[in-house]
């Protein structure tokens, strides 16, 4: 009786065992079935407006800059000028020698004069026998021929003796260096008796640079995504480093209507008046450029893109299961941001998603 008593009470606990087991494992399975919904906060995406600011550097340039050279290898015998002096259109900014030119100058002078000479004495004798020619019979057509040709020849070679005088002449104004515009010399690299002449002949360096001030231009590259918001006559605004406390106004004047293939941006130029000249060619200025909307986008928070390796999406929420929708952002403000895809008005997104929420996680808000 024992034995059998102690056998049942094996089989009972171990029948107790299989079925609590059994009980355990079905709860599970049924829990991996039911997925639970989670609670999170949503909003309708709306069409609005976004007016945006954009900061960019940009560089005050001279509205007008050129470099003087010396047209003729010559020595620098006078000076009229120097940095930071301010002058006007023609005006005389130094003189050159150049002995040679001179010599030249004079040797053109006796070759016309000697040409005159020639050419008095042969127009004379075509005269001469001219009017002794209306004799019939005293001068033959061939000597009258003769006359008539050696006079047209030194004719031709006093007027090429006057044309070198006038090229020698016009060599000889190049000693002469006059401003081409009004401006400021912001730069001086000879001295007097030092040795000038073209580029590369004596002269690495211009002799003086000038520079009109009282007129800028302000140089600024609009990245690509922006070149669509700024046409001629906008204005714009920006401050310079040297006076932190003023703000400057400015028209966008010229855009250059290609992007640059280095920096894929466009370059806009605005004229800047500056007759006080507290602005200086070479500044760098922090250009602020409004960009106002031009049509209606959607606009969301920023906390409601989800911005993953594989690209940005929004979430949608779609029968309480949502649906990751990929997107782009266009311009910013604050805390705002626009974009674009596959979205209608309407929709309702996740206010703040996050990477642990897939495609049909199960919402509820």
């Amino acid at each position: 009786m024992k034995t059998k008593i102690f056998s049942t009470t094996i089989l009972g606990t171990g029948l107790l065992t299989v079925a609590t087991l059994y009980g355990c494992g079905g709860a599970e399975k049924k829990e991996e079935k039911t997925e639970k919904a989670v609670t999170i906060a949503t909003f309708d995406l709306k069409k609005d407006k976004l007016s945006t600011q954009l900061n960019l550097p940009g560089e005050l340039i001279a509205l007008q800059q050129v470099d003087l050279y010396a047209k003729v290898s010559s020595f620098v015998k006078t000076l009229k000028v120097d940095i930071g002096s301010e002058v006007t259109k023609g005006q005389l900014l130094m003189t050159l020698e150049a002995p040679e030119m001179t010599s030249q100058l004079s040797a053109s002078q006796s070759r016309i004069k000697s040409q005159e000479a020639i050419y008095t004495a042969s127009k004379a004798n075509y005269n001469r026998l001219y009017e002794t020619s209306k004799t019939p019979g005293t001068i033959s057509t061939n000597d009258l021929d003769q006359a008539l040709a050696r006079k047209n020849s030194d004719l031709a070679q006093l007027e090429a003796a006057k044309a070198a005088y006038k090229e020698v002449g016009a060599v000889q104004d190049y000693l002469t260096i006059r401003a081409p515009f009004s401006g400021i010399i912001s730069a001086r690299n000879v001295n007097l008796g030092a040795y000038v002449g073209p580029t590369g002949k004596g002269s690495d360096l211009p002799i003086f640079t000038l520079q009109d001030q009282k007129n800028l231009r302000l140089a600024v590259s609009i990245p690509e995504l922006y070149t669509g918001y700024l046409k001629a006559g906008d204005e714009i605004s920006f401050t310079v480093k040297s006076l932190p406390n003023q703000t400057f106004k400015a028209k966008v004047k010229r855009l250059s209507g290609a992007l640059d293939l280095r920096l894929r941006s466009e370059r806009v130029e605005m004229d800047v008046p500056n007759k006080s000249k507290s602005l200086l060619p070479g500044m760098v200025a922090e250009v602020k450029i409004p960009l106002p909307a031009n049509a209606n986008t959607f606009v969301v928070p920023k906390k409601a893109l989800l911005d993953t390796s594989e690209g940005l999406f929004v979430l949608k929420s779609e029968n309480n299961k949502t649906i990751r929708v990929a997107v782009k952002k266009g311009r910013e403000a604050d805390d705002r941001i626009e974009i674009f895809g596959d979205l209608n008005e309407g929709d309702k997104l996740v206010a703040e998603p996050s990477e642990e929420m897939h495609d049909g996680t199960v919402v509820k808000s």
